[in-house]
């Protein structure tokens, strides 16, 4: 029987998926992929009728009524929006519904009731005086990309901002700085190729506003975490040519620089806030979710009043499957379309809390991700706290997933700077127990949620802190470029000046200062766990003692790319560990580190005796050996650490060769003390002693 199209088919909409859809009506014109017919579903549990604005391209507005609801999602098949089109969404007045589309002439998009975001909205036209969703397509040339698939082990994390990384870059073409281009641009790919990173983690690049306090001050969230729209790029970072040309030409140039990457063996892993959403508090802006269900898309006490575990105005309620199924759907559209290989969670522990607000590491939203066939292939990061109740969740995230590890931080900050100014003005720094601890993986910490010591992911510094070079030359936070007279941002940094505060031309302050940074980078990368380095780290970038620069889209947070003597020492070194971390994992079995390592682990005084109990807690005591082998007498090198003010003589531990004649032969491949040049390639056989410098990490190979 011929088709035969009929006024119950045109109204044959549906309420899944969410957002706009080819229709699937069963009508050939209506159901073309690229055709002018959408099927349109929102989820406004609040609202009785909900109405439609869009704009073809080159054409006037139009208005329709969702004329479907169905378990408060409003649905309906809307002709004449085809790709490229911009709409929104406004609650109506009953009496005020338009059941068929009609043209809108004098309607204006910026009037007193805004437009609404469409949540599943794929890209965002943001102007001066509104902001509307566009319906985009799906057609960029993927070839054969692939993603690279590294192991957890061998993985190595650069966190960068997209605009900061390039923008002052010199060997990247002017309109290319700052942009998702010039993030792929060869110059850009050959410094990550050669400093050894497998892993690019990208600072939000999900469609996000400024907050208002910031847009009177003239200034703009640089960081990016006030997301509005879930599935949409920040059009912002991509080149002027393609934020000219539309939507299409912004998301072409992202995936062409995801795919570049993957050609390099490089991941791209994307910091994502789904924790809380850029309208802010009761009285914020009222841009999507706000105005289509607040009670429901937030968090709340059932009162009105919003529980703000974000510290940002509000949380997005977890305890709602609508919500759980958002963030599920936004995860896989940027797997799927955008070939992404992981994820950072920012504020994780607020999508994991439960009805009661609680943290549940069995939460459904944890389980759905892991149950994933998708989604549970890529990697998994949480910054595993937020402000609420029981916040601090480090350690309990569930197997597949890796924590931020703010005990390895704070540990080693502690017993190479806060320490050492202690020692420096008289006093005594602490124990080498928690620095021991941070360096093999800190197993009990992760124990209990039974995952490996892969589970740890390892940083000195971050997005949000001081770089690493500003944490050797800064006793205090210095924000007052932000506007808040100073008040923002942490007062504790376990940083240390080394006698003088900020910029310094005294040599012997700047020698102990880069020897200090050496010592940074050397304990992340001789560490158990998935190291992560700040962009910038590697070359030992200042952000002028501003440890907040959140709103800081300028010089400060721009990575400058001016070769100095500090820059090129710091990248030599940063090449030299992360060398060093691939040959000793390449000589490991395949499932190193995740069995059991009692016997892999041996811990010596500086005699080259078994370290005894009472000396892990003696805080006189700063010297410590690791020898890295097996029972069966396979040894793949020594790490001895002293955090003392003095040059020490240390006894290597005694080893026979593997086939039980004479002493084995150790080679200091890498000393932190200024003295590399001189001592890389010494040999010393195990029994006989060599001197570690004060403040330095001597490593070893046989």
């Amino acid at each position: 029987m011929p088709y035969v199209e009929t006024a119950s088919t045109v109204d044959a909409s549906r309420a899944f998926p969410l957002g706009i859809s080819v229709p699937h009506t069963g009508s050939p014109a209506m159901d073309d992929p690229r055709g002018a017919f959408a099927n349109v579903a929102v989820y406004a549990p609040a609202v009785t009728t909900l109405e439609i604005a869009y704009q073809a391209p080159g054409g006037t507005w139009q208005l329709q009524t969702l004329p479907n609801v169905t378990d408060g999602v409003h649905h309906g098949i809307v002709e004449g929006i085809p790709a490229g089109s911009r709409y929104g969404f406004r609650v109506t007045p009953d009496h005020e519904a338009l059941p068929m589309s009609m043209p809108a002439p004098d309607f204006d998009a910026s009037g007193e009731q805004p437009l609404l975001l469409d949540p599943y909205g794929r890209a965002v036209d943001e102007r001066e005086d509104f902001i509307t969703s566009v319906r985009m397509e799906s057609r960029f040339d993927w070839g054969n990309d692939r993603g690279p698939r590294i192991p957890w082990r061998n993985t190595i994390i650069y966190e960068a901002h997209v605009r900061g990384q390039t923008k002052l870059h010199p060997d990247v073409p002017e309109d290319l700085q700052g942009t998702y281009a010039g993030l792929a641009h060869a110059a850009m790919i050959e410094h990550l190729i050669a400093l050894g990173i497998t892993a690019v983690q990208l600072l939000p690049v999900h469609f996000h506003v400024d907050e208002p306090h910031l847009q009177n001050l003239g200034m703009t969230n640089y960081w990016g975490y006030n997301t509005a729209a879930f599935f949409a790029l920040h059009p912002g970072y991509a080149t002027q040519a393609a934020q000219a040309a539309g939507a299409q030409a912004v998301q072409d140039e992202f995936k062409g620089m995801v795919k570049l990457l993957h050609a390099a063996g490089i991941e791209v892993i994307l910091d994502v806030v789904y924790n809380h959403t850029g309208e802010g508090g009761r009285d914020g802006r009222t841009l999507s979710f706000r105005g289509l269900g607040e009670m429901t898309y937030y968090r709340n006490d059932g009162h009105g009043r919003y529980v703000d575990t974000t510290g940002c105005g509000n949380s997005l309620n977890f305890a709602d499957p609508r919500v759980v199924q958002l963030v599920l759907d936004s995860l896989r559209y940027w797997v799927t379309e955008f070939h992404i290989d992981g994820f950072r969670f920012d504020l994780a522990v607020t999508l994991a809390r439960n009805a009661a607000n609680e943290f549940d590491p069995r939460h459904p939203f944890l389980v759905a991700i892991g149950a994933d066939p998708v989604l549970s292939a890529t990697k998994l990061i949480a910054e595993p706290w937020d402000i609420g109740y029981g916040g601090w969740q480090t350690g309990r995230f569930p197997a597949g997933w890796v924590d931020w590890n703010d005990h390895f931080r704070d540990a080693v900050r502690s017993f190479w700077l806060a320490d050492r100014a202690a020692i420096d003005a008289g006093g005594q720094g602490g124990s080498v127990a928690r620095l021991a601890d941070a360096l093999s993986g800190s197993a009990r910490l992760f124990e209990q949620s039974g995952r490996s010591r892969l589970a740890s992911l390892n940083l000195v510094t971050a997005h949000d802190g001081f770089t690493l070079a500003d944490l050797v030359a800064y006793d205090r936070k210095h924000n007052e470029a932000n506007g808040e007279q100073n008040r923002d941002g942490h007062g504790d940094n376990r940083s240390y000046n080394h006698g003088f505060e900020g910029p310094t031309e005294d040599e012997d302050i700047l020698a102990r200062r880069a020897q200090s940074s050496r010592n940074l980078m050397a304990s992340l990368m001789i560490s158990l766990g998935v190291p992560m380095i700040t962009a910038g780290d590697e070359i030992a970038r200042t952000q002028q003692g501003n440890n907040n620069a959140y709103c800081q889209d300028n010089p400060i947070t721009w990575i400058d790319w001016t070769s100095t003597p500090e820059s090129h020492s710091m990248l030599r070194t940063t090449k030299r560990v992360i060398r060093l971390r691939k040959e000793f994992l390449a000589g490991q079995p395949h499932d190193y580190p995740t069995r059991e390592l009692q016997s892999y682990f041996h811990w010596f005084d500086e005699r080259g005796e078994p370290m005894a109990g009472e000396r892990w807690q003696d805080p006189g005591n700063r010297v410590v050996q690791l020898l890295l082998g097996s029972d069966d007498g396979h040894v793949d090198g020594l790490v001895v650490v002293n955090g003392g003010a003095k040059d020490v003589k240390v006894t290597l531990p005694l080893l026979s060769n593997e086939d039980g004649t004479g002493n084995r032969l150790f080679e200091l491949r890498l000393t932190t003390s200024g003295l590399h040049d001189r001592r890389q390639g010494v040999r010393v056989a195990s029994g006989e002693r060599d001197v570690v410098q004060a403040n330095s990490i001597n490593i070893y190979r046989t």
